[in-house]
């Protein structure tokens, strides 16, 4: 271990390969980038000449998978035919996570500073090796469900004072079990893609009856989404010791809402028209496998949880989180800053509880955390809780006043684990909101 001038912290006992904070890569990675060797990501990209197919992302490039696999440097892997020549990962990642992590393993191979493979083959590398600023990235998964949680105890606990009962802002149910709800995945969309104010019925404080107008409230929500790379059967269900085994990877994430439509009408059933007009997710998938060193103990959790619920170990991620905004004229503005640590309901605790009934899941299931807030108000993941509900209007770097956000407004999302002087980022979730339709 000591010949191998390792990080003392790094566990060489069921270590992955490619975590390995010494790694090298003979690719150019800028200082600061998101995506070193030790990440890897993957997505779908497209270029001028080519439609739709799979990558992975080292520095400011990306590695075309379809070459690789169809020149024979990923031979020995049992791939099939085509796996990677198609516009969505799914048939990937339900190959599994013991061949996900072969992949992810043979490519930190091909990219080894002293792996001459790929590096030594001048023809090969120009074609496998594209550059970022040529490449259109693309919805990375086709998406069959969509699963939001509610997991933030700091974003409840503000929900639950601005529009209830300060004293009793968590409602009964908060601490025993990860509340949910079933999303729309139609509208689920990739960086990049602009959003339209979406129009519908809100109720003014001094309206007897709500009018139907476009929304005045438009906001985001600052969350991550982990993604299923298996199927189970109705009527099983998915410990949480177990739970990693079914978790591919994760990405940002921002559930665009609607705050006037969405309170007017969450009564009984919950977020509908205030929701399902669009959410955005970066592009690459970052998998679980890269994110291993950055584990962390969640939030203390009182009372205890239910036995099924009970998820030993450092189940929470330390991944630092900002939001800016973008007005169409002006420089960006950094209006929060918070953590993926923060989250009191981890991932394993939502996928238990979300299959406890029986629920099956599919490859390509997106389970969003809900906005993550921290302790601070620099740290609240909405503008909900930043302007407390329009009563606080911030300012941004142009001297404009924000209570929500305005047409033309980009918001944009960005990630990061770092530690050993390794920096795992998730590039960028971004969206601009253009006038109702």
């Amino acid at each position: 271990m000591n010949s191998l001038n390792l990080p003392f912290n790094y566990n060489m006992k069921n270590a992955i390969n490619a975590n390995n904070p010494k790694l090298k890569s003979w690719v150019e990675v800028p200082v600061g980038s998101d995506f070193p060797i030790q990440n890897l990501p993957f997505g779908i990209f497209k270029t001028e000449y080519l439609s739709p197919v799979a990558g992975v992302a080292i520095g400011d490039h990306v590695l075309d998978l379809v070459y690789l696999h169809e020149n024979g440097f990923l031979d020995g892997l049992g791939l099939p035919v085509g796996v990677f020549n198609q516009r969505y990962l799914n048939d990937f990642i339900g190959l599994g996570k013991k061949k996900t992590r072969e992949v992810r393993e043979r490519i930190s191979e091909l990219l080894q500073h002293d792996n001459d493979e790929l590096k030594s083959n001048v023809a090969a590398r120009e074609i496998a090796l594209i550059s970022m600023s040529e490449v259109e990235m693309q919805l990375p998964i086709r998406i069959p469900n969509y699963t939001d949680f509610y997991s933030s105890e700091e974003h409840a606990t503000n929900v639950g004072t601005m529009f209830r009962d300060p004293k009793n802002a968590l409602l009964p149910n908060w601490k025993h079990l990860p509340v949910g709800y079933h999303g729309r995945a139609s509208s689920i969309v990739v960086s990049g893609t602009d959003i339209h104010r979406p129009k519908g019925q809100i109720k003014p404080l001094d309206s007897e009856i709500p009018l139907f107008c476009p929304s005045q409230k438009v906001d985001f929500e600052l969350e991550m989404a982990f993604i299923t790379c298996t199927d189970t059967k109705l009527g099983s269900s998915i410990a949480t010791k177990d739970a990693e085994d079914h978790i591919f990877g994760f990405v940002l994430f921002n559930d665009w809402s609607a705050r006037d439509i969405q309170n007017w009408e969450y009564v009984p059933l919950g977020p509908f028209l205030g929701k399902n007009f669009g959410s955005t997710i970066s592009p690459w998938i970052v998998t679980l496998d890269a994110l291993q060193p950055f584990r962390v103990k969640g939030p203390d959790q009182f009372p205890q949880v239910l036995p099924y619920l009970v998820a030993n170990g450092e189940k929470n991620f330390d991944i630092s989180l900002e939001v800016l905004i973008k007005p169409e004229q002006s420089d960006e503005t950094t209006v929060s800053r918070s953590n993926f640590k923060y989250m009191y309901w981890n991932v394993n605790q939502q996928l238990a509880h979300h299959t406890v009934n029986g629920c099956n899941v599919q490859v390509g299931d997106l389970y969003a955390s809900g906005t993550i807030s921290g302790p601070s108000p620099g740290s609240f993941g909405s503008m909900l809780e930043l302007t407390w509900n329009g009563q606080r209007p911030m300012h941004l770097a142009d001297g404009t006043e924000r209570k929500f956000i305005n047409d033309g407004d980009t918001v944009v999302l960005r990630g990061h684990a770092e530690k050993d002087g390794v920096r795992i980022g998730f590039g960028e979730c971004k969206g601009k909101i253009l006038p109702a339709t």
